[in-house]
């Protein structure tokens, strides 16, 4: 193998995922994170298809197995918590679902004594030359490297430095999402209770073996001017937005103040020509960010990087080669799962009175519809419309 120096920007799913895999495949690779250590917090993520048979070969899958959410149904009520309908565990769980810090974890556990990881750190500047990389941090020296790869999410910095302004990759699907832990104030036992208005969606679910839960706020709106880092002006975003809403809305607000791990985005997803540029390339959100609305984030991730590992090992270690055999696998799969994500939000999210009525009598029917395994099946074909190759590893 010859550039074998990699460094990855982000510690979440596809960057530890990644290191891995290139680790496995006989490369020095460093991560860099900027939080200050591995985030704990965020929310329920599933696995579809081929993700799952990666975490076998991973040998994880077990792991993640034993940390599953074991998600049940999910029940949709009104302002009064009075039940007006009930989906079933597969329809927002997938095959398997975790905790994102909960997976983080055991990718981080996975690694950690293979992999150099540099918390509290950001890149600021990537020279890309001939031979090798210039790496410039906020903090750190300037390093050299012989890859640089983009796993730092739908915001990534990677992708700005290398590939332009973010605005120009971005295709925002008209909503906004808040995430955060609360107490289990509502008693939820692997349940979820979901409430609608017009435009809006406020959700509580139980999580870690019902000793927390978590608060999830959608709603539609065009693109909002905001600072992604100013957590408390997306707090009032969430805030004003929600005012008057009712069911448990205000109780869960007042919640969102205490919350340890608040997050708040878009729905949007990320367009490119190409995930490579010279020594440079992406991976994940960073890559083909499907948008929570698809499902498929993590399963894009996790597959993402064994994919790339596995052709810089196949290539021994001609990017040039490896990039593009990557881009040949990843990109029909990424757009199947891009496309799941087109037109759910007005299922999740309607933005009238009338279609909650009607999105609820669909849901009420499902059982007696002829096409219900169709539409169950989606997302099943989605996280299986690729073939993982077989690829050989230096280390066991």
């Amino acid at each position: 193998m010859t550039n074998r120096r990699v460094l990855i920007s982000g510690a979440g799913v596809a960057g530890p995922a990644l290191a891995f895999w290139l680790h496995r495949h006989g490369c020095t690779p460093t991560v860099v994170e900027r939080a200050p250590e591995l985030r704990d917090g965020g929310y329920a993520v599933d696995f579809r298809g081929a993700s799952l048979r990666v975490l076998d070969r991973m040998g994880l899958l077990e792991q993640v197995e034993a940390a599953a959410t074991r998600m049940g149904e999910v029940t949709y009520v009104d302002s009064e918590d009075r039940p007006l309908v009930v989906t079933p565990p597969t329809f927002q769980s997938g095959e398997l679902e975790i905790m994102r810090g909960d997976l983080s974890r055991i990718l981080h556990e996975a690694t950690m004594d293979d992999v150099e990881y540099v918390f509290g750190d950001a890149i600021t500047g990537v020279l890309d030359r001939d031979d090798g990389v210039t790496v410039t941090f906020e903090h750190g020296a300037p390093r050299e490297f012989d890859l640089v790869i983009g796993a730092d999410g739908l915001h990534s910095t990677v992708r700005s430095l290398v590939f332009g302004d973010e605005s120009w990759y971005r295709r925002d699907l008209g909503y906004h999402v808040s995430i955060f832990t609360v107490p289990n104030h509502l008693g939820l036992d692997h349940a979820g209770r979901f409430y609608n208005e017009p435009n809006r969606t406020v959700g509580v679910y139980s999580a870690r073996d019902n000793a927390e839960a978590k608060a999830l706020f959608w709603f539609g709106s065009p693109p909002i001017d905001y600072d992604p880092r100013d957590v408390e002006q997306q707090r009032r975003i969430v805030e004003e937005t929600f005012e008057g809403v009712g069911w448990e809305t205000s109780t869960l607000l007042e919640a969102m103040r205490e919350a340890p791990d608040f997050y708040f985005d878009s729905a949007s997803q990320i367009v490119l020509d190409s995930y490579s540029r010279g020594r440079v390339a992406l991976v994940g959100d960073a890559a083909y960010c499907a948008a929570p609305l698809s499902g498929m984030g993590t399963s894009l991730a996790i597959v993402g990087a064994y994919v790339l590992a596995g052709e810089l090992a196949a290539a021994g270690g001609d990017h040039r080669r490896a990039f593009g055999a990557y881009e040949t696998e990843m990109r029909g799969f990424a757009e199947v799962c891009q496309k799941l994500a087109q037109g759910n939000g007005k299922w999740f999210v309607p933005p009238t009175r009338g279609w909650i009525r009607m999105r609820n009598l669909n849901y009420k029917l499902l059982p007696y519809l002829p096409w219900r395994k169709v539409i169950e099946e989606l997302p099943l074909k989605a996280g299986n419309a690729i073939t993982l190759k077989e690829y050989a590893t230096a280390r066991a």
